[in-house]
């Protein structure tokens, strides 16, 4: 038989009463009552690092706040030292924050974990006995001048706004920049266009992926559109957006601290019942991504499309050979880049529906959704970032275009016709592309089986010519 090792416990207690708390963990009766009643998800599905992280600059700066309004030094020198080891990650990776996104809406038991964590930590800071609640009283204290429902909604947009500006832009930034290099490369290697994935007019290679730089430059100026408003913070509302409880000078002394220590502008919501009962601003920045994972799905499968092959597909680019394609078919190398970012923008828009529901559920003074919200913007900003990175490293970077076969295609396409229309009409023109595709043979052949000269031909149907407006 196997023994399992008892777990040393301590009491403690909340106003539903005592409950039995790992003696080496931090957290107490109301951390330890969601862990039991909410056993939803494992370890993958636990509260978000980055929205502890930022709970932990919240609750420093609040700290150091209240002693302007009264609370005693050592009390907010304490909570704020404590706060340090929360900001860093240490006490998140220590298995001290364990619970899940599945819990109440408003994030009020990550909130009462962060209070409880911080209050022992810094109970323990001032040589006191953890679980004591004294000298550092989790409510009291910590949690002094704030409610969850203005501190949880704040947290989730310092976590997603400190996302945004120092790893998802920098990401979209690099990969814009490489896909514009390629343009820039290539802008005088002459394609044939496709619309309706049907031969079109010559365009270059370099234009192309220009189009696909510029998509990725309009999707960064929607991520600093949302900015302003994930800046603004809701800290100050209280429990309705009344301010209840805290006091005048609080709010706009306390988000100055955290601008300063998050170094990111953050400011006072203007408005705390928008700010405590919708989530319309993460809303927003989800849309912000969705669009951008519909722009990297484009450009990432018409590159994948484009380098399709070796031998029997487009081949008009060379992607990087990162590894073996197949367990059965020797010698085979697939897009794999090109597959995994496909993947995240699915991803990524699937998320996007789970955000405007969460977001759509703020009944009367309180969105109950915030976990939801929270997670999934942020997950969707990991992926993306990361994605970028990977598919701008491992494959953008080394494309290289298959000259030879570009201008194999150029010169087969019925659509150089096109340059004849100014100068014979459209129906003769077509008439000219019909035949051709008819008898397997070339414009040419049957332009000049149509009457014209094959001075006139070579003047006027000239690739280099059409790539822009006469």
């Amino acid at each position: 038989m196997s023994s399992t090792k008892k777990v040393e416990t301590r009491q403690e207690s909340d106003t539903l009463g005592p409950m039995e708390v790992p003696m080496d963990r931090y957290y107490g009766a109301q951390t330890m009552r969601c862990l039991i009643n909410f056993r939803i998800g494992g370890e993958e599905e636990r509260m978000p690092r980055q929205i502890i992280q930022a709970m932990g600059i919240l609750k420093k700066a609040a700290a150091e706040t209240n002693q302007e309004f009264g609370l005693d030094p050592k009390l907010s020198t304490a909570i704020s030292n404590a706060a340090d080891d929360v900001i860093s990650g240490k006490l998140y990776d220590e298995g001290h924050f364990p619970l899940p996104i599945w819990q109440t809406g408003s994030g009020t038991q990550s909130n009462m974990n962060s209070n409880e964590v911080i209050g022992n930590r810094a109970i323990e800071l001032l040589g006191g006995r953890i679980g004591t609640k004294d000298p550092v009283h989790p409510n009291d204290h910590v949690n002094k001048s704030q409610s969850s429902n203005d501190t949880f909604p704040s947290a989730i947009h310092i976590a997603v706004a400190t996302a945004l500006t120092k790893d998802l832009r920098p990401a979209v930034t690099a990969l814009r920049d490489s896909l514009q290099a390629k343009s820039n490369e290539w802008k005088d290697i002459i394609k044939i266009g496709r619309t309706h994935t049907q031969d079109a007019v010559p365009l270059t290679l370099g234009q192309e992926f220009s189009g696909y730089a510029q998509q990725l430059t309009n999707g960064l100026q929607r991520i600093d559109a949302v900015l302003p408003r994930v800046y603004q913070l809701a800290l100050g509302g209280t429990a309705v957006g009344t301010g209840l409880n805290t006091r005048r000078g609080f709010a706009e002394k306390c988000v100055k601290r955290i601008a300063q220590l998050s170094g990111l502008p953050f400011v006072v919501a203007p408005n705390f019942f928008e700010a405590l009962a919708c989530r319309d601003a993460m809303v927003e920045v989800h849309g912000a991504l969705n669009v951008l994972a519909v722009s990297l799905m484009k450009v990432t499968n018409d590159i994948r499309f484009l380098g399709s092959g070796p031998r029997c597909g487009l081949g008009e680019l060379f992607l990087p050979e990162n590894e073996p394609g197949s367990s059965i078919m020797p010698g085979k190398v697939n897009p794999t880049q090109c597959e995994a970012m496909t993947m995240i923008c699915a991803q990524v828009m699937g998320n996007h529906v789970a955000v405007s529901v969460g977001g759509a559920n703020g009944h009367f003074e309180l969105n109950v959704f915030k976990p939801l919200i929270a997670s999934n913007v942020l997950r969707s900003i990991k992926l993306l970032a990361d994605g970028c990175i990977s598919f701008n490293c491992n494959c953008v970077k080394g494309i290289k275009p298959n000259k030879e076969k570009l201008a194999k295609i150029v010169n087969e396409s019925l659509m150089l016709v096109t340059a004849l229309n100014p100068h014979i009409g459209y129906d003769k023109s077509a008439q000219i592309a019909k035949a051709a595709h008819k008898n397997g043979t070339t414009l040419k052949v049957e332009a000049l089986n149509a009457g014209i000269s094959e001075k006139d031909f070579n003047e006027w149907v000239r690739p280099e010519k059409m790539l822009g407006p006469s």
